[in-house]
């Protein structure tokens, strides 16, 4: 029996108050496949049978954006498996080389395109990767070929917006990305600073090593939490017409929330308005 761990963020906010934090479809999709193999272990960082276990490193974290290593200390056998689908540049800072045994990526987060259903897996062990294939087959009989070329078309130029730097006035992608997170994040830390309803979390700056500067993370989401008194954020929010995921679909509790960040300037700035004009009251 494999017991599958998730590696959980212990938020910091700036009430200093420890909250973990992590995406609740992994446990989900353990129980869907109902398998006599393996089941869901939770915490990895308090794993503690001489047991083989599949440890998952979400890096950048889902939804609070915070950078994870792996933390089981059992002596038994285990895997591990990196998800880094928030692992590019626009999202944070790019620290050192990605090189473990299984990694996990996803179009959707590395350009935007959600709706081509594209993921990919870098995978050292040649057995674990024909598993991996043989699964894909039997689940969704393989990707569908359109979006396999749309997915090498928009690598390609990428690429050669990169390989042909200087000789063109536009500005790169992944620079472009991580500019306007930035922006974003600074006027939607105004916003909650002016309505003193909420709090997010603060990211140390680091060194990127692809855009050669030093930055804080700019997450695609905004995990924020609310003040003392409103117990349900979720709800809070939806007076204020904001629609958001609730902290329990990430195993915390009500009084948290994801706010997307990603939307077109016109959604983005109506999101900044209504943040900024709540009025606090007891939920």
């Amino acid at each position: 029996m494999f017991f599958f761990l998730i590696t959980e963020t212990r938020a910091k906010f700036k009430d200093q108050i420890n909250e973990i934090v992590y995406l609740q479809e992994y446990q989900d999709q353990i129980g869907f496949l109902s398998s006599k193999v393996f089941q869901w272990g939770g915490d990895a960082a308090v794993y503690d049978k001489n047991e083989p276990y599949i440890e998952i490193v979400c890096s950048p974290n889902n939804p609070d954006g915070v950078i994870q290593k792996p933390v089981v200390k059992s002596d038994a056998k285990g895997k591990l498996i990196h998800d880094f689908a928030y692992y590019w540049p626009q999202y944070t800072p790019i620290t050192h080389k990605a090189d473990h045994d299984i990694m996990l990526f996803t179009f959707s987060k590395c350009t935007g395109h959600a709706g081509s259903r594209v993921g990919w897996a870098i995978v050292k062990d040649v057995e674990v990767a024909r598993k991996m294939t043989r699964f894909i087959q039997l689940s969704s009989i393989g990707v569908a070929r359109e979006s396999q070329t749309r997915l090498v078309k928009i690598i390609g130029g990428l690429c050669d917006s990169y390989i042909n730097f200087g000789s063109t006035q536009s500005e790169l992608f992944f620079h472009y990305g991580k500019r306007r997170l930035r922006e974003r994040w600074e006027k939607l830390r105004a916003a909650i600073e002016q309505s003193k309803v909420f709090t997010a979390a603060k990211f140390p700056r680091a060194y990127c090593n692809f855009t050669n500067e030093s930055s804080e993370t700019y997450p695609g989401f905004a995990w924020l939490k609310c003040v003392e008194g409103i117990e349900d954020a979720k709800s809070y929010l939806r007076k204020l017409n904001i629609l958001v995921r609730e902290g329990n679909r990430f195993c915390a509790g009500q009084n948290y929330v994801r706010v997307s960040l990603l939307g077109p300037d016109e959604v983005f700035n109506e999101l900044l308005a209504r943040l900024s004009n709540a009025k606090r009251y007891v939920a």
